[in-house]
């Protein structure tokens, strides 16, 4: 058995333009709402859940729910518990695959409102730039419901990165994001490291090093209400160690040159499941 397998109903012909990435662990009580508020936009959106193994039965309920939503919700379904940045890099390698267009990065918890992923996709769509960031930290931006270590934590981590590696943008750690798709495929994911915060720091910075234009779009950060954070002292500390070692990482060897992904890419995933097909 390999370590993804994957569930997915056939997609259909039709332009394939907007994805949302939506990794999952316990979020069983979660997901049916954030999928049923999603779809309920009619924004023709797609959505790839990624299912780390959630012990609460997260990804047979989405298996339960595909049915309600053919050719719209796909599940990958991983053996282990492998991370957030692995799960993202799992569910960029689909999109490029399918050929979407614009790739969003976003929480099942509510903690990024459905309704604000046209704000990001008009950035990147009609303004024209490459990444948009939902950021609690420009102007128009806040945090709901968040103790006052949290935001000691997340405003001391922003500041931190950027006076590190001198990144313009002032929510660097923030994850939900949309992509345009060649961001994403002029990136070399093997030199993608982190899997935590780091992670989102990463890609912001490898888009940034690449001369993509980025774009930070206030939104309200309203901390999770259902289910339990995924904080941990381990997720800290990727963070302050690694914002050194990706500047670090970019002052030696060819940067740009490393990050480019090799001439020949390729995105294909094997389908493990017996019963569907692309």
């Amino acid at each position: 058995m390999n370590e993804a397998e994957y569930c997915i109903f056939e997609i259909s012909s039709v332009y394939l333009e907007k994805l949302v990435i939506i990794p999952t662990y316990n979020e069983i009580e979660n997901i049916p709402l954030i999928l049923d508020t999603i779809f309920s936009l009619q924004f023709q959106y797609h959505i790839l859940v990624i299912d780390d193994s959630s012990p609460d039965g997260t990804a047979h309920k989405v298996e339960q729910l595909q049915s309600l939503y053919p050719n719209q919700l796909f599940l990958i379904q991983r053996h282990g518990k492998l991370g957030l940045g692995t799960a993202y890099i799992e569910g960029f390698k689909w999109a490029i695959e399918k050929g979407y267009e614009f790739i969003f990065e976003m929480d099942a918890d509510f903690s990024h409102s459905p309704t604000d992923l046209e704000r990001l996709y008009k950035a990147c769509k009609y303004e024209k730039y490459d990444v948009a960031v939902g950021s609690r930290y420009v102007p128009g931006g806040k945090i709901e419901n968040w103790p006052l270590d949290r935001h000691i934590y997340s405003k001391g981590g922003a500041l931190y990165t950027r006076m590190i590696t001198f990144m313009p943008v002032k929510d660097p750690t923030a994850g939900f994001i949309c992509y345009a798709r060649k961001v994403l495929e002029a990136i070399n994911f093997n030199e993608i490291k982190f899997i935590g915060y780091a992670f989102q720091i990463e890609m912001k910075f490898a888009a940034w090093k690449l001369g993509f234009r980025i774009k930070e779009v206030p939104i309200t950060f309203i901390d999770r209400k259902i289910g339990n954070s995924k904080m941990s002292k381990a997720i800290l500390k990727e963070g302050v160690l690694g914002v050194l070692m990706i500047q670090l990482k970019s002052l030696f060897g060819n940067y740009r040159k490393r990050m480019q992904p090799p001439a020949q890419s390729n995105f294909s995933q094997t389908v493990l499941s017996e019963n569907t097909s692309l």
